[in-house]
């Protein structure tokens, strides 16, 4: 027999029991897509946070120009230079 047949052979469960069925896994099926709404909510406000912080960052980096970035990401004192990418520091 094919799963087709099988299928069409097994009898549909009765009104009065299915209706208990079908409303949980409508109950269950919101329940899912509230908790996947409420997750996505908490990363989109992390992700507006932490685009602030950059904001605010480039801002203030903007404001302060004469501070150059150093080779490892910190800051060099204004006058100093970045050593070439060819040498070696000792």
């Amino acid at each position: 027999m094919t799963a087709g047949a099988i299928v069409a052979e097994l009898p549909a469960l009765p009104l009065h029991t299915a209706g208990k069925y079908v409303a949980a896994a409508y109950i269950v099926l919101f329940a899912l897509v509230l908790v996947y709404v409420a997750i996505s909510a908490i990363r989109m406000s992390r992700i507006e946070r932490d685009l602030g912080e950059l904001l605010a960052l480039e801002e203030s980096a903007q404001e302060e120009p004469e501070i150059a970035a150093g080779p490892e990401g910190g800051a060099l004192p204004a006058g100093a230079e970045r050593p070439h990418a060819g040498t070696r520091s000792a």
